[in-house]
């Protein structure tokens, strides 16, 4: 039998925390290896001296937007600042080459030529794109929260959102900074949010979005007021949510008590749940977690690659992570 041959991965600005969680999802993936690891910061380094699940030869390098192309990778994953992924996607078309490029900045969210990952509500639009646009973190519990009563809404939903300092990245700013946080909780960009837009543009319906910063390092929790058209029984709202998410490995609907986030660090799933409605049930309150570096990024990202490449969608993640 013939071996298969790898597919060769490149990942630009790989410095942050999302970089190092891809890294690792790579590390043991079955047909996915590391062609490449791009971070100024790091260059010269070893990335097996920075994360430790890795063990191959490659070492961190800063080749210059234009020279990408040449580099040879099957995929690339653009893991840059918003604003920043232009020039790299512009380099690849320069040159006719045609990687699959996944993009975890907010860059391309808006861009109808590209896929739109999430693949819980978005496999079925997936028919072949090499252009991949990651949804952000909190968008991905947002949507995940709010999809299965879609139908149901009236007015806007609005969303609480608290998320540990890790989804702030790694340069310096009163949002990563654990003294300014410590007994302390940072509301910011609390109208118009970037995952705002992205969520309302997504389902089609308004979502108002108020973002908070904890001292916890990662994970998100998520609280969604949605208003109702009708009356609804608590069994009838956990039944459309099972009903939606059910054979979703990564989204796991759960009774009783609202999720907490610190059973969420380090899993690759989103637990949604905590269902709570108002006396005349018109009302709807639901809680979503998940940790905002794996499926809120870096196992998003992977799953995506995989359906690239017609792999298995959940291969080389841990399913029971």
């Amino acid at each position: 039998m013939a071996e298969v041959a790898p597919i060769r991965l490149g990942i630009v600005g790989a410095r942050g925390h999302t970089g190092a969680e891809l890294i690792r999802l790579v590390a043991a993936h079955p047909r996915f290896e590391l062609a490449y690891v791009s971070s100024r910061a790091l260059a010269g380094q070893r990335v097996a001296d920075q994360v430790d699940a890795y063990r191959g030869d490659v070492r961190y390098s800063a080749p210059a937007h234009e020279d990408l192309p040449a580099l040879g990778a099957d995929a690339v994953v653009l893991a840059l600042p918003n604003g920043h992924a232009a020039a790299c996607v512009a380099a690849f078309d320069a040159t006719g080459d045609d990687p699959v490029i996944v993009d975890l900045s907010a860059d391309h969210r808006f861009d109808a030529a590209w896929y739109y990952g999430l693949p819980e509500l978005t496999r079925g639009d997936y028919a072949g794109q090499r252009r991949i646009a990651n949804p952000g973190c909190y968008a991905t519990a947002m949507q995940l929260a709010i999809a299965p009563m879609l139908d149901a809404l009236v007015g806007a939903v609005q969303c609480f959102g608290v998320s540990g300092y890790s989804g702030a990245g790694t340069t310096p700013s009163d949002r990563n900074d654990p003294a300014k946080l410590r007994d302390n909780l940072m509301p910011y960009a609390l109208a118009g949010h970037v995952h705002e837009r992205e969520v309302s543009r997504r389902l089609g319906h308004p979502v108002e979005f108020m973002p908070h910063v904890a001292p916890h390092f990662r994970g998100i929790t998520l609280t969604a007021n949605l208003h109702l058209v009708r009356p609804f029984a608590p069994d009838e709202v956990r039944a459309r949510y099972r009903a939606r998410y059910a054979g979703e490995p990564l989204v796991r609907v759960v009774d009783g008590e609202a999720p907490w986030v610190s059973r969420i660090a380090g899993a690759h799933h989103v637990e949604v749940g905590g269902f709570t409605l108002s006396a005349d049930g018109r009302r709807l309150v639901v809680v979503a977690t998940e940790d905002n570096l794996l499926k809120g990024a870096a196992t998003q990202a992977m799953q995506n690659l995989n359906l690239a490449f017609g792999l298995d969608e959940f291969a080389g993640i841990p399913i029971d992570g």
